[in-house]
């Protein structure tokens, strides 16, 4: 009993570890500052169909604010580059479900109404993104329970792997 308590309280030490991680992103992004002047996370953030995922923004879409402001910043001239050479600036996605999920973000947000601090925590009040909240099978079926979503298996997981 002792043994399996122990497992299990170094189970938890390592999913808070795995979901307070953050990383190095190529280019420095405050959402703290941003979302003074864009209070809506789709303004940035588009839902991709036929997915559900969320996009990261477009780089033109930076360079509408950017061509004005802050543009001798080097994080600004950093992404300018990336525009020039016409690459997308290879941003580290910080949550990331396994391939065998299915996740729609406009099933959740936009049908359901789920803000999207639910799942990402508070990222307006963020200078730097981690991953603060787990997204576990466990945390979703909570999640799933308290609001009434369907808990059948093929909700979530595909019956053709």
């Amino acid at each position: 009993m002792r043994n399996t308590l122990l497992l299990m309280g170094f189970g938890a030490a390592s999913l808070f570890a795995q979901a307070t991680q953050s990383a190095s992103q190529p280019i420095p992004f405050s959402h703290k500052t941003h979302f003074k002047y864009m209070e809506r996370c789709v303004f940035c953030h588009q839902v991709q169909s036929p997915d559900g995922g969320m996009s990261f923004p477009n780089e033109a879409k930076c360079m509408q604010c950017h061509e004005a402001i802050a543009v001798k910043s080097p994080a600004i001239q950093t992404l300018a580059r990336y525009i020039q050479k016409k690459k997308p600036v290879p941003w580290v996605q910080i949550y990331q479900l396994p391939d065998y999920v299915y996740f729609s973000h406009e099933t959740h947000a936009a049908r359901s109404k789920i803000g999207c601090e639910t799942c990402h925590g508070p990222v307006a009040e963020r200078d730097v993104i981690a991953k603060e909240k787990p997204i576990s099978m466990v945390a979703c079926i909570d999640c799933h329970r308290s609001s009434g979503a369907p808990l059948q298996c093929n909700t979530c997981h595909s019956a053709n792997p």
